[in-house]
């Protein structure tokens, strides 16, 4: 059987670096697995791209700049998918037997190349990846439920856009089958009641993680070799853009600020870009620890041993699916703290291995950090990855669905 994964990059995004793990998973695991993507970023021979220029991802940014009146709102939340490349037409789509699609925005698959995939005949999975599949045009969704009724007033995009797309994406659903994957319990259920998913089939499985990569190790060696302090306690972010609001940094650094008189010794470790702007602001106010940025890691095995060197990592995220970075830290025996959203609850068993915080309540978020700082949770933290994103489990699953 040859399953192909279609994904907009093939290293770029939590999602890329998903359906990568994916594709890896399948091949481990006895599959013949191929990645399509416009961005390839490895020499990897299971990986082909696909030439899309530029001008489709601008379109489509102009289309919706327009249409919200020349304002930067849902410039970045919402997309189209009115301009794309074509991948019905390559020897990768033709040999597969199953299409595997990811996450394929930003001007990689228009509305019109969808409809041919799904009208091809062949097998076609959606993982979900956000809620983007089975909403008009929105990624998240957050306490609008316009998609459960045909997204008529969009509160992100203006001008009935988002009424038409959902619309179109309902006729060209109809007249096929597709099978939903959420990364998450949260996502299917969520991808279950829109009317766009009526007729198909909805399930979830998380995500694979690469256990030769993220598995426990040495803390006080991995420290060793960041150069970072065996004294104290290391509360560790990260994510791929720092000052992403949508990843709640803000909150971070309030509940650090309500444990400034806390017996603990600690520091903050804040990996990823614009890690150096964040630090410089907050090194102006008067932030009680001392700070040690790290630029974006790109390598695997560098990342699994800066999560290892951490007694804590938190994860704040406003919005957020099944967060790579929660499953990378708790495989190598780092408790979590995380907010109660999305499939963040899924993945973090409260107070048994890592702290699961009221949305949005810094002093909770503090109470979490100060619970995993006193509490011993490694073990349980590493067993519950080791058996939620073990990679054979979670091949041996999507081939029950390819082959069903």
């Amino acid at each position: 059987m040859h399953i192909l994964i279609i994904s907009t990059t093939e290293r770029t995004g939590g999602a890329a670096i998903a359906a990568s793990r994916l594709c890896t998973a399948l091949n481990n695991h006895g599959a013949h697995a191929m990645m399509l993507v416009r961005d390839k970023q490895t020499d990897s021979m299971s990986v082909a791209r696909v030439n899309v220029g530029k001008w489709a991802f601008i379109w489509e940014r102009i289309r919706i700049w327009v249409a919200n009146g020349f304002r930067m709102r849902g410039l970045w939340q919402t997309d189209l998918a009115c301009a794309g490349g074509d991948i019905t037409g390559t020897p990768e789509f033709q040999q597969a037997d199953v299409i595997h699609l990811h996450w394929i925005n930003q001007g990689f698959l228009s509305m019109d190349e969808l409809k041919h995939i799904l009208h091809s005949g062949k097998r076609v999975v959606w993982t979900l990846h956000d809620q983007w599949p089975v909403t008009g045009v929105c990624h998240y969704s957050a306490t609008c439920e316009g998609y459960l009724t045909g997204c008529t007033k969009c509160p992100q995009l203006a001008g009935g856009l988002a009424r038409r797309i959902f619309e179109r994406k309902r006729r060209i659903y109809s007249s096929s089958h597709i099978t939903f994957v959420g990364c998450s319990q949260w996502i299917a259920r969520l991808a279950a009641q829109s009317p766009l998913t009526t007729g198909h089939r909805v399930t979830s499985i998380a995500n694979a993680l690469p256990q030769g990569v993220f598995a426990p190790t040495n803390q006080q060696s991995a420290r060793l070799e960041h150069g970072l302090p065996l004294d104290v306690s290391l509360v560790l972010f990260s994510a791929f853009k720092v000052t992403d609001e949508r990843k709640g940094f803000r909150f971070l650094a309030e509940a650090l600020r309500k444990l400034h008189d806390t017996p603990v010794a600690m520091a903050l470790v804040v990996v990823g870009r614009q890690a150096e702007a964040v630090i410089k602001q907050l090194s102006t106010s008067d932030f009680p620890f001392t700070i040690y940025p790290v630029s974006y890691v790109s390598d695997e095995h560098r990342m699994a041993s800066l999560y290892a060197a951490a007694d804590v990592f938190v994860s704040p995220s406003l919005q957020d699916n099944l967060p790579n970075t929660i499953a990378e830290a708790m495989s190598v025996g780092t408790p979590c703290v995380g907010f109660d959203v999305g499939g963040v609850p899924e993945m973090i068993d409260h107070e048994v291995n890592g702290y699961v915080a009221r949305y949005c309540d810094a002093d909770d978020l503090a109470a979490g950090i100060e619970y995993c700082l006193t509490n011993d949770l490694r073990s349980e933290a590493a067993a519950k990855a080791a058996h939620m994103f073990n990679e054979g489990r979670v091949a041996r699953q999507y081939m029950e669905i390819y082959e069903s």
